[in-house]
């Protein structure tokens, strides 16, 4: 009974053998949207950080009070002496987030900004409609 190794995950077990061939380098960054967001009066205001992607691989969709950012992830880097590479890395992929604001938005008075790695979007509140009451006769 000495012999016996008592795992205290089940998951020790399973990433050394099915996971690793498919899962990403340790040295790959993770992909993540880090994201900060503040609500004015009239509107959100949203700073996501993507870091190393292209303006064009974004994606933003509102509908309703739900916002979705999502982007591709193309990243490769080499680093040449003369002739022979020395060292090379790529990975490439897809992140998304989603958030409910709690309100509506309105997409003809928003705005999206791009700019050193950060998205800054202002989402503007799409105008309360009054409530309607059915009168009771």
């Amino acid at each position: 009974m000495s012999n016996l190794t008592r795992y205290e995950d089940l998951n020790d077990l399973f990433n050394g053998f099915f996971l690793k061939p498919v899962g990403f380098p340790k040295n790959a960054p993770a992909l993540t949207i880090k994201t900060d967001i503040s609500e004015k009066e009239d509107a959100f205001l949203v700073k996501a950080e993507l870091p190393g992607v292209k303006k064009e691989d974004i994606k933003v969709k509102i509908e309703g009070d739900t916002l979705s950012i999502s982007a591709e992830v193309k990243q490769e880097s080499e680093k040449k002496e003369g002739e022979r590479i020395l060292h090379s890395e790529r990975y490439y992929g897809s992140v998304s987030r989603s958030f409910r604001l709690g309100n509506e938005i309105d997409q003809a008075a928003s705005t999206a900004k791009y700019e050193d790695g950060v998205l800054n979007l202002e989402l503007k509140k799409l105008a309360n409609k009054p409530s309607s009451h059915l009168t009771v006769e």
